[in-house]
């Protein structure tokens, strides 16, 4: 006899997207082939199968998004702030209203559950979209001069986790400040960008003040070195960020970057157990723990170390692994063969130098990229696991006895970029925010995000902000 919560599954249908066959570059207000007519795959992650065929683009069409940005900069930037404003809300709405859609499109071509791309993605696309507008005229009140001018062409280089969000974070401030873009996505998730150059069309957005080209990271790499560009903007690796560093450094060029992370979740012994566990969840399994701020490292105080991981593990024990259409499933597909691999050879690292590895009794699909969560106890801060980002759903759990080392552990990492802090003292999340070296600090929570809140790191998590009042200066001549 069925029980009254036993699992159903409720899938999404992909039938409320319309993928085409082929995709061309979006330059100039119209989507064209490359100059050279070549083209890539792209996959679904969870099954593997061939989603569309899209344009591969090379140096000729690089030139001719930027110089169609160039010539869209002089009208779009001499716009009023509030004409500016016009688009950006009709955009957010268009959004609004094609959200299913997209949220489809997104897991089909990232892999992560509906459940995330439908309730935090596409509302937080939209969101990023009306907030910039609504500073569009404003941008003398912003506190970067009474008169601030846009910088000209911005070169715009997304990573594949957030697709589509990613690009609401880079573009929105961008066309409110006066800026035109070149944008290219990650080569393993390009479509959710070609959607939103519809989208730029359906809008009415003047041509070649928003142009997408699709390829792989040699493409990115020459449309940053190109001399028309006035400013950078990066999301993905620490390596890759280095790398646009050294192509950028002694130009005039703007640029920030938003790299890589190990974020510390630290909990102490007066957090409540059941609430901590969620958070820690959260942190680090959300989208497979493919997120640069992930809580990817777990500080316990000692004397609840046994019973926080004793609730983890039965938590983790519920978390159901499968098709990312079904609106039931926690953990989606790994994004790719190439990042699977290496997720897999940093746990198997984290074995090999003495570290306990557990993961809850789940099975995995056949076909597609998938990883069981997984939890590493007995880790020292000289594991691979401890140090390295692995970007996937790995969590390594260390202990503390005092505050001091809690700090301690928490900032002995190159990166810089999130941190997070259990506990029901106000005064001690605001003297450890304090001295953690985080570019965000969540206290009894983990990644929230607002478009109203800059989110940004130190150290090798790179520089600069994205979102609220500060992700303006990034775009603006102050």
């Amino acid at each position: 006899m069925m029980s009254a919560f036993e699992y159903a599954p409720a899938p999404q249908s992909a039938s409320v997207v319309d993928v085409a066959p082929s995709y061309g570059l979006f330059i100039d207000g119209e989507f064209r082939e490359s100059a050279d007519g070549k083209v890539f795959k792209t996959v679904s992650p969870s099954t593997e199968e061939v989603l569309s065929e899209v344009a591969q683009a090379g140096s000729e069409d690089v030139q001719a998004a930027v110089k169609a940005a160039r010539r869209a900069f002089e009208k779009w930037s001499a716009l009023p702030g509030a004409e500016r404003a016009k688009y950006l809300f009709r955009i957010a709405r268009i959004v609004q209203e094609r959200s299913r859609e997209l949220a489809v499109l997104e897991t089909l071509d990232n892999g992560k559950p509906i459940r995330e791309t439908r309730d935090a993605d596409l509302p937080l696309v939209a969101a990023h979209f009306f907030y910039y507008a609504g500073w569009a005229d404003k941008l003398g009140h912003a506190g970067y001069g009474p008169d601030p001018k846009p910088l000209g062409v911005a070169a715009q280089v997304i990573p594949w986790n957030f697709p589509l969000l990613m690009l609401a974070w880079k573009i929105a401030p961008a066309l409110a400040t006066g800026n035109t873009v070149v944008l290219k996505p990650a080569e393993t998730t390009p479509l959710s960008a070609l959607f939103f150059a519809d989208i730029c069309r359906q809008a009415g957005l003047p041509r070649g003040v928003v142009n997408i080209i699709t390829g792989d990271g040699p493409v990115g790499a020459e449309l940053v070195a190109h001399e028309d560009v006035n400013k950078v903007a990066f999301t993905g690796s620490t390596a890759v960020g280095k790398e646009i560093a050294r192509t950028v450094a002694g130009t005039r060029k703007k640029l920030t970057l938003e790299l890589g992370g190990k974020g510390a979740n630290i909990v102490f012994d007066d957090a409540p157990i059941d609430q901590t566990v969620e958070g820690v969840v959260n942190g680090i399994f959300f989208n497979q723990g493919q997120v640069c701020c992930a809580g990817s490292r777990l500080l316990v105080q000692e004397s609840v170390a046994d019973e926080l991981l004793e609730s983890l593990k039965r938590r983790l024990g519920t978390l159901r692994v499968g098709d990312p259409l079904d609106k039931n499933t926690d953990i989606g597909a790994i994004n790719s063969a190439e990042q699977l691999a290496r997720i897999t050879a940093l746990a198997e690292a984290g074995e090999a130098e003495g570290a306990d590895r557990w993961s809850p009794a789940c099975e995995l699909p056949s076909s597609g990229y998938w990883f069981a969560p997984t939890l590493f106890t007995g880790v020292s801060q000289a594991h691979r696991i401890a140090r390295e980002e692995i970007f996937g759903p790995v969590l390594s759990v260390l202990t503390f006895r005092t505050p001091d080392e809690a700090v301690a552990k928490a900032n002995n990492t190159p990166y810089g970029l999130s941190a997070g802090i259990w506990t029901e003292k106000g005064s001690r999340i605001l003297k450890m925010a304090s001295k953690l070296r985080a570019g965000v600090v969540w206290s009894n929570t983990f990644n929230k995000f607002d478009p109203t809140s800059p989110f940004g790191g130190y150290k090798e998590s790179g520089f600069g902000r994205e979102g609220g009042r500060h992700g303006l200066e990034a775009y603006l001549d102050v």
